[in-house]
């Protein structure tokens, strides 16, 4: 990582990082604060601020997270993505209040053995986290096989003896199904992810067992596919509604993106939420909020999927026991305005 990478992640020009890294006069010590927490959030030291402490910042002091881009999922901005920046900021925090400092690794998915063991050999950590969104688990044994002290974030493989922390997506894909019942919604669609990967999958079979559970069926023609990380309107998405002879009264979809660019293509149909229409999104993102209407959704406790991680982590640094265990973060419905419950009069 060189100064033009910090200068870009943290908004300010070239020579604005040199001032705040030799500790010179010209930029307010608010910027200063700003450029450095920057560059010691993506795990970079310079040297001059190296000398101005104590002591350098030790090994067994770094922890680094670790996300494999170059997927449909995990694209090379995926930071910047409402889910994984919720994320990251909870981790960096909960990281710090360990005493550990986090150094983010964005790597190639197809390069991920080569360069991690680049980056612990320049830089060794005491543990990972990883990003195990939609990697396959060959791909994280590679992980575990350059650092055996790992937990796995927001994925989960039963039959594997690493450490997972991950959202009870089958529990949410229920709850969703639930709700959308209790409020008499009984010709449910659902628009799934194009991209199919383990939080999805086990988001709809959640959601099909309480179909299940109330005597309901899922009707295939209410049943659309998208691309999952997009939130402007899909026009497949509105080709395939506007061809409905007609519509179901809700939609269940697999995550906030999905949701919203459902919303998006429904105005563009004229097709009124919830008036004629409900959408329920899984997330609970930051733009759920000022969406408009704004979105119901199954909340995803960001801060306790990294302080269940990151504590996980550092009992096993601590304890040098790199026992794997899984655990599962439980889910809730946020009520918001894009749901209302069924009227035959619609």
């Amino acid at each position: 990582m060189k100064i033009d990478d910090i200068a870009k992640l943290a908004g300010v020009s070239k020579s604005a990082v040199s001032l705040a890294f030799n500790n010179k006069p010209g930029i307010s010590e608010q910027t200063k604060e700003h450029i450095l927490k920057t560059a010691a959030i993506h795990g970079y030291t310079p040297r001059t601020v190296k000398k101005r402490y104590d002591s350098p910042l030790k090994k067994n002091h770094i922890i680094r997270f670790v996300a494999c881009k170059n997927t449909d999922v995990i694209t090379d901005q995926y930071d910047s993505q409402p889910f994984f920046r919720e994320l990251l900021n909870y981790l960096t925090d909960i990281v710090r209040e360990n005493g550990y400092t986090l150094a983010i690794s964005s790597i190639n998915i197809h390069e991920l053995e080569s360069n991690l063991s680049q980056l612990e050999a320049d830089q060794e950590s005491a543990g990972i986290l990883l990003l195990g969104t939609d990697l396959p688990l060959e791909k994280m044994e590679e992980v575990e096989s350059i650092h055996p002290n790992i937990v796995v974030l927001d994925t989960l493989f039963e039959a594997s003896n690493m450490s997972f922390v991950s959202i009870n997506n089958f529990l949410g894909g229920f709850q969703a199904g639930e709700f959308l019942y209790k409020l008499g919604h009984r010709k449910i669609g659902f628009i799934k992810s194009n991209e199919r990967i383990y939080n999805f999958s086990k988001r709809e079979a959640g959601f099909l067992h309480s179909l299940d559970k109330n005597g309901l069926s899922l009707n295939g023609s209410y049943v659309f596919e998208v691309a999952p990380m997009q939130v402007l309107s899909q026009e497949s998405l509105k080709t395939s509604i506007a061809s409905l002879k007609s519509l179901p009264s809700a939609f269940f979809c697999e995550n906030d993106y999905m949701a919203i660019s459902t919303i998006k293509t429904l105005h563009e149909l004229g097709i009124k939420v919830p008036e004629q229409v409900s959408v329920l999104g899984f997330d609970n993102i930051y733009e759920a909020n000022i969406i408009s209407p704004e979105l119901t959704t199954v909340q995803v406790r960001k801060d306790v999927l990294a302080k269940t991680a990151v504590e996980k982590l550092v009992q096993s640094i601590s304890s040098n026991n790199f026992g794997g265990t899984q655990t599962l973060v439980n889910t809730e419905i946020i009520q918001r305005n894009s749901c209302i419950a069924f009227s035959s009069s619609k």
